[in-house]
């Protein structure tokens, strides 16, 4: 049997449909490539599987289940029947993170319960589930869970979770810990871990937990129960009141976790299993993503933002005579900065409202109108801030926004991930599509499929950036790439100009401090993907570092090839993207080492002679950060480069004919 199904998204061909009709004992599944492979549970009371890579047993995954109106689904039934089918698909994301093109193959199980079933899919690189009802009505959703339980040998890199009760941004350090010490450590404890979380193996197999297609539905946490990696969800809430300006209090919460209609497919679960350059590569949050509902998609625009917030609305250099601030002097000359660099936006962040509840009036000294239009005859389109509660309590304000001419909003501190938080997340971006704005969530959870549905949510947060000045480490930010990069777009801010190592460390607003050597800073604009990429830092230091500014601002937001070129889960990261016919290299370390030296080949590149622009960390970079090299050499697909990182060091570098 052959189906061809057509759509904006994808072309997709199924092919030889499989019965297994068995009513209980092990099925095996295995993926296109055959390097995958599952074997699946079917008896009564013991629904799960274990999942081998190349015949070696990774991980296993036990107690599947989903609770509805008091009735468990999963393990308590037996199965009844079990489908496969082999799909291929073309996917065509209008942002394209990693690829402006990606070949999903897969092997689809439909396991069949009788009044609902499981979906599971085997990847080359991953294996991923969801439950399907078909419930007549609404539907309680008491509560979901798995325990996965990984081979011995392995580390777990996770970010634990603020508060115990699910309050988070999701922009705490990473810790890690053997996988059975943080098993044991968080058994049954209140201490919860968010999601995404990488487990990794001596031999470089790496585990990468994470969800997709999330609606209508808390997101999901981590915790132990003993036997291995299990489940926590937020209750929903049934009441709640505004607490301040930009947060609310829970004052009512249900015994379940969601309340939802009663057919429906539930949010994937995934494992990617691969190694550090596949994690790299991977794009298996897009595959299990919802289609685009829009149709109309040529208005999105990623792209980079001047950002005066970490700066403080302060340049100073000898140009600038007006007072610096929240005004429309300092505004225009942040366009003015943009145009001058082809920066197509710029943020206006708190401090340009007269209030933060009124997202209708700016300050007096602002005139906004008039700075919009002014962005416009510069080609530098506007995004106005605003805290989450604001626009819940002025839904309207997207229609008056499109009127004036704005082109996006930045929603701040939603720190729960509830079912009604996701739903809001929604709200907000069908509104927004409407009226043609982009969004950039803040102080958000991470990305779980919503970006894909609607693309023009350019960017998330969920992660310890640069705002955090001092607190943003490069042996943290290292780790970025294969765990909350790894799941879609974050919002990290990068650019900063005044770079220190962590030994002597100083700064703060207006005179904003970034560690890591300045070659590590400009490399981010190449290793971290974001449809919206921040210039973090203020104009005045931009001007004085053209030629780093230059290079930042060639850099892509997107990007139709990429390749992971040298990898190790939190030590060090480089890789090669490509755009057009262009490509740009980045590489990143952390600083317990004073000096690493890579040898790179090209052998990515196309026929002919190239020319090579690089960024490289000076001799002196281990001290003084801001110490750097450009350099420029005739490159080809035979050539190897020699690239050597400091201490919290970096490399960039553009590739072109």
């Amino acid at each position: 049997m052959k189906t061809i199904i057509k759509s904006a998204w994808a072309v997709l061909l199924a092919f030889a449909v499989t019965v297994a009709a068995q009513a209980a004992g092990p099925v095996k599944i295995s993926s296109p490539n055959n390097k995958i492979t599952v074997d699946l549970k079917t008896g009564k009371g013991e629904f799960g599987w274990t999942v081998s890579k190349d015949g070696k047993q990774v991980y296993s995954m036990e107690d599947v289940w989903l609770s509805i109106n008091g009735k468990k689904l999963g393990g308590e039934a037996a199965v009844k029947n079990v489908k496969t089918k082999a799909v291929s698909e073309t996917i065509k994301p209008v942002v394209p993170l990693k690829f402006s093109t990606i070949e999903s193959n897969y092997t689809e199980a439909t396991v069949n319960f009788g009044s609902y079933t499981v979906l599971l899919r085997v990847m080359d690189n991953a294996v991923a589930y969801r439950f399907v009802t078909k419930e007549k009505g609404e539907v309680i959703v008491d509560n979901e869970s798995f325990t996965m339980i990984p081979a011995d040998g392995y580390t777990t890199h996770f970010q634990p979770c603020s508060k115990p009760d699910f309050n988070t941004s999701f922009e705490e350090r990473y810790r890690h810990m053997k996988t059975e010490e943080w098993v044991s450590e968080w058994a049954n404890s209140h201490r919860l871990a968010t999601v995404p979380m990488l487990l990794s193996g001596a031999d470089d197999t790496q585990l990468l937990i994470g969800e997709s297609d999330v609606d209508d539905y808390p997101r999901v946490f981590f915790r132990g129960n003993k036997k291995g990696i299990t489940t926590a969800f937020p209750k929903a809430p049934l009441g709640w009141e505004p607490r301040g300006d930009r947060s609310w209090t829970i004052t009512e919460e249900a015994y379940y976790i969601a309340k939802t209609q009663g057919t429906r497919t539930f949010p994937w679960r995934f494992v990617v299993v691969t190694d550090s350059k596949g994690i790299l590569e991977q794009t298996v949050p897009v595959q299990l993503a919802r289609r685009p509902v829009l149709e109309d998609t040529g208005w999105i625009k990623p792209g980079k933002v001047s950002w005066e917030w970490w700066n403080g609305a302060t340049p100073y250099g000898p140009d600038v005579t007006f007072k610096a601030g929240n005004n429309y002097d300092t505004y225009a000359y942040y366009i003015d900065f943009a145009a001058h660099y082809g920066i197509e936006y710029i943020i206006l962040d708190e401090g340009w409202a007269k209030s933060t509840r009124d997202p209708f009036t700016a300050k007096d000294e602002l005139d906004l109108q008039k700075l919009i239009n002014y962005g416009k005859s510069k080609n530098v389109g506007i995004i106005l801030w605003l805290p989450w509660l604001t626009v819940e309590q002025h839904f309207d304000l997207f229609k008056k926004y499109a009127e004036w001419g704005v082109v996006g909003v930045k929603i701040d501190f939603m720190d729960h991930a509830n079912q009604w938080m996701v739903n809001f997340y929604k709200r907000v971006m069908d509104e927004a599509a409407k009226h043609k704005l982009l969004v950039d969530m803040h102080g958000s959870f991470t990305p779980a499929g919503l970006e894909y549905e609607y693309p023009n949510m350019i960017s998330y947060e969920g992660v310890l950036g640069l705002e955090q000045m001092g607190g943003c480490v490069p042996d943290n930010t290292t780790y970025l790439p294969y765990i909350r990069n790894a799941v879609g777009a974050a919002d990290f801010t990068p650019g900063g100009m005044n770079n220190r190592q962590s030994t002597n460390y100083q700064g703060s607003r207006p005179n904003s401090s970034a560690h890591g050597t300045r070659a590590f800073q400009m490399a981010l604009y190449v290793v971290l993907e974001s449809g919206l990429q921040m210039l973090a830092d203020n104009p005045t230091e931009y001007y004085k570092n053209d030629d780093c500014t230059r290079f930042i601002a060639s850099v892509p937001t997107t990007w139709d090839e990429t390749r992971a070129l040298v990898t190790n889960v939190g030590k060090y990261t480089i890789v090669a993207k490509r755009k057009g016919d262009k490509w740009f290299i980045g590489g990143i370390c952390e600083g317990f080492e004073n000096q690493r030296t890579f040898n790179l080949k090209l052998d990515f590149l196309g026929d002919g002679e190239y020319k090579m622009t690089a960024f490289k960390d000076g001799v002196n970079a281990n001290y003084q950060a801001m110490h750097y090299n450009k350099v420029e050499q005739k490159v080809n697909k035979s050539s190897t480069i020699e690239v050597t990182m400091m201490m919290n060091g970096g490399f960039a570098a553009v590739i072109e004919k």
